[in-house]
């Protein structure tokens, strides 16, 4: 049976949810969690939350404690799936839909998110040997499946090609760098919520990691640094994400670019 509190802060969560307020929403399905760790709801409705902050690798991890709490709880097998998909884990998601599946075998919502993420990852693995392809014609100065056009064009498609690469790197970086952002602020965040069980008041001397060194501080300066990683964590991972969205439209625009060059090539 829920427990009365609990299922008060998921209430407050929900609204949260639907208002778009994912921090707000994460603080009260947290709140509901510490009064009763074991509704597998409670979690899936966080990694909710998380997946609409594009933190995949927390949206995961809530994801797994919602299948370890209730093993029969479907949905979150299609949370796990999600985030892992995400990261681009296309067979481990697709590995997670199964497990889903041996439990409810005609769920259709996880038979149509299988077929999405086969999609998905057959799109990526199409873009991955076409970079590849347009790599090997960079480099030996032509344009892919097409010979005896105007060398102008030639060139110019080849920069693209060579921007096109450039610009697939520098997304997989930031995307890279988001997870890291992401994973060192929920870190602080765990630290700041087992410091907050404390007892009012209380005040002891503590160990922070500074590097490789430890040294000795209050609680109340341990918290004032982890709120101040916190916040800047927080803005490091919304520049990356504005960064990220600003990449994928200009990789979009390269390869619209290229095809519609090479288009043109082979009209003439």
């Amino acid at each position: 049976m829920s427990h009365p509190d609990a299922e008060a802060k998921k209430e407050l969560g929900n609204k949260a949810y639907a208002a778009k307020d994912y921090d707000e929403a994460i603080k009260h399905y947290t709140s509901a969690i510490a009064i009763d760790s074991k509704n597998c709801v409670y979690y899936s409705n966080r990694s909710a939350c998380y997946g609409g902050k594009k933190d995949w690798a927390a949206a995961a991890n809530d994801a797994k404690e919602c299948i370890k709490v209730n093993p029969s709880f479907i949905k979150g097998y299609y949370r796990l799936a999600n985030a892992q998909s995400e990261q681009n884990e296309f067979d481990a998601a697709l590995a997670t839909i199964k497990q889903g599946l041996a439990i409810e075998p005609e769920n259709s919502q996880l038979h149509k998110q299988m077929k999405q993420i086969k999609a998905k990852r057959a799109s990526t693995k199409r873009a991955e040997n076409a970079a590849t392809s347009n790599a090997n014609a960079s480099a030996s100065g032509g344009i892919p499946y097409r010979t005896n056009v105007d060398s102008s064009i030639s060139k110019e498609v080849n920069d693209l090609q060579e921007q096109l690469i450039s610009t697939t790197k520098e997304y997989r970086t930031v995307k890279a760098n988001i997870i890291r952002a992401q994973k060192e602020k929920r870190s602080n965040e765990l630290t700041k919520l087992e410091l907050e069980k404390l007892p009012p008041g209380t005040d002891a001397k503590m160990y922070r990691g500074i590097g490789k060194m430890f040294m000795l501080t209050s609680r109340s300066n341990i918290m004032s640094h982890l709120d101040e990683s916190i916040e800047r964590e927080t803005k490091i991972e919304a520049d990356l994400i504005a960064k990220l969205d600003y990449l994928e439209r200009r990789i979009k625009s390269q390869q619209q670019n290229i095809q519609e060059l090479t288009k043109s090539a082979a009209s003439e």
